[in-house]
């Protein structure tokens, strides 16, 4: 590109109020790039003019190129995804007191009372909970980073359980008074002929997830960002399709893309200590996640939400829609 900005020219527009950047390149027009050289101009947020002291307009040429206003939130330090921040970026380590260590997903909405809300899975978030109280309580502190990265209560709280869709799996803990009482009787027995044994019942169940989600709610709103680390803030919301690409930033590997493979998949997921679950309604991607990165949310190449990531194997990624999870939590992006 033959044009170059200037050291005054740059100090000048530098200087405005809420541009935090200024550079060459091309024009924008609907979000796709042009062939028209211009002079770009980031902001933290696109505002009216008329809400603009006329020193701080950036004028629409400069040294007769064309600008361009291009919006990008405040520029902050990176620092490592496993690392403690206030405010923290989904994209960064967080988790349940009692579990590892998963992503901080997205800044969401709740529709009921307006609140802003952590975003991650189920598992991430409310310790694979089932909904009968026995691995997480709505209340329960969340660190960031997650205890896998050191997350240390009191000091790394940074919200609290808020809502969850409870798991379900093929077997899960007796709620039953009755089977409760009879396993300890057993147990108490079992004690005399072998002590380093324990009995367990479980109960057997039936039906299919939609979604492996929950939420927290921060201790305060200006401990959390809307901006996903390395990829920005979503702009909407959008129905994933067969051969499109997609892309996360995720605690273990970062930003990666991949391409959707399916949709509408039936499955099976091993969910580790709580046995098998079944989901349906679910995409599946290639290969673009590590474990750690359950719960990163997953965009389109404009941004825009297509679902949240929640498992995957050596050569593909399975990630709950975007609706679903929206639907069944109550939110909004």
């Amino acid at each position: 590109m033959e044009y170059e900005l200037t050291r005054k020219a740059r100090a000048a527009i530098l200087d405005r109020k809420n541009v935090v950047g200024v550079g060459v390149g091309f024009k924008h027009v609907g979000g796709e790039r042009t062939d028209q050289q211009a002079v770009l101009v980031f902001v933290k947020k696109k505002e009216h003019a008329d809400r603009l002291h006329p020193r701080d307009l950036v004028p629409q040429e400069l040294g007769g190129v064309v600008t361009d206003v291009i919006e990008i939130g405040e520029v902050v330090l990176h620092g490592s995804r496993t690392d403690r921040s206030r405010p923290a970026f989904p994209g960064m380590s967080i988790g349940h007191y009692r579990s590892t260590a998963g992503t901080f997903g997205a800044v969401v909405k709740d529709r009921r009372t307006g609140k802003l809300l952590i975003l991650s899975n189920n598992h991430v978030l409310a310790n694979l909970e089932g909904g009968n109280g026995a691995r997480a309580r709505i209340g329960d502190e969340i660190l960031q980073p997650g205890p896998y990265d050191g997350g240390r209560s009191p000091g790394d709280v940074i919200g609290h359980l808020y809502r969850f869709a409870a798991l379900r799996t093929d077997s899960a803990e007796p709620t039953c008074k009755v089977a409760r009482s009879l396993a300890a009787t057993a147990n108490r027995l079992l004690q005399f002929i072998f002590p380093s044994y324990e009995l367990r019942l479980f109960r057997k169940q039936t039906g299919a997830n939609l979604v492996d989600a929950a939420l927290a709610l921060p201790l305060e709103e200006g401990w959390i960002r809307k901006e996903i680390l390395e990829v920005g803030a979503p702009t909407g919301v959008a129905e994933a399709k067969v051969g499109q690409r997609v892309r996360k930033s995720g605690r273990s590997s970062g930003v990666t893309w991949g391409e959707i493979v399916a949709v509408d998949a039936s499955l099976v997921v091993n969910m580790g200590e709580v046995g098998e679950a079944r989901f349906e309604d679910q995409l599946i991607a290639t290969n673009m996640s590590q474990p750690g990165d359950s719960g990163s949310l997953v965009l389109d190449e404009h941004n825009r939400a297509v679902g949240l990531l929640f498992a995957g194997s050596a050569k593909a990624t399975v990630i709950n829609r975007i609706e679903n999870v929206l639907r069944v939590l109550d939110i909004s992006l």
